[in-house]
């Protein structure tokens, strides 16, 4: 009898902090004031947005229960890939995105994890979109969800989302349709004994 076995499975967690809800609204108006007195964008992997030069956004005071919250849930998900008792540290951005506004295809090189939460997703939202990790099988004649098959993963976010994904997931981030910005904090999980390169 045939059986069959999947292999190199890849794990992604989120969850909907609802208890950080009553925050939102004042968490975007932060964010909308960080771009007013830093306007020009950090660059990396945005176009056609603004993204913050600060890289400990969640440092920031008024953001503590965004950063607990965040750190439970990378400790959660170090502890299930055996890595429960490492330190680590939050490095942390904003990315935003104007009418037209996305990330280019990247990953986040060195970490222990990555993630973004939602603080802002206007209709006409771009998705975040996982590739497929598996170079090979671009070349496959098989495509869509199915076994063996070459498929992309798209995932429509909502404000209070908190998404975590390993580093070398390569991702990016469809067009924005909509003349409000669609807002997110991103950010990765570093070793205390690595100092991975700030190029997100």
């Amino acid at each position: 009898m045939l059986q069959s076995y999947d292999l190199f499975p890849t794990r992604i967690w989120q969850t909907h902090l609802d208890p950080l809800d009553p925050h939102l609204d004042c968490w975007v108006k932060d964010v909308l004031a960080m771009r007013a007195a830093a306007p020009k964008p950090a660059g990396r992997t945005v176009r056609q947005g603004w993204n913050s030069e600060d890289m400990s956004v969640l440092e920031q005071p008024n953001f503590a229960p965004l950063r607990q919250a965040i750190r439970a849930a990378c400790a959660s998900a170090l502890g299930e890939m055996g890595q429960g008792d490492r330190p680590f540290s939050l490095q942390s951005w904003v990315n935003l995105h104007d009418r037209g506004g996305f990330n280019f295809l990247h990953m986040h090189e060195g970490s222990l994890l990555s993630g973004s939460f939602y603080l802002q997703v206007p209709p006409g939202s771009g998705q975040f979109v996982f590739r497929d990790p598996r170079p090979g099988v671009l070349h496959g004649f098989v495509k869509g969800g199915v076994p063996n098959g070459h498929a992309d993963i798209h995932l429509t976010p909502s404000a209070g989302l908190l998404v975590l994904f390993p580093c070398w997931m390569e991702h990016y981030v469809e067009p924005h349709d909509s003349d409000e910005p669609r807002i997110t904090i991103a950010f990765n999980a570093n070793a205390l004994d690595s100092d991975p390169a700030a190029k997100r």
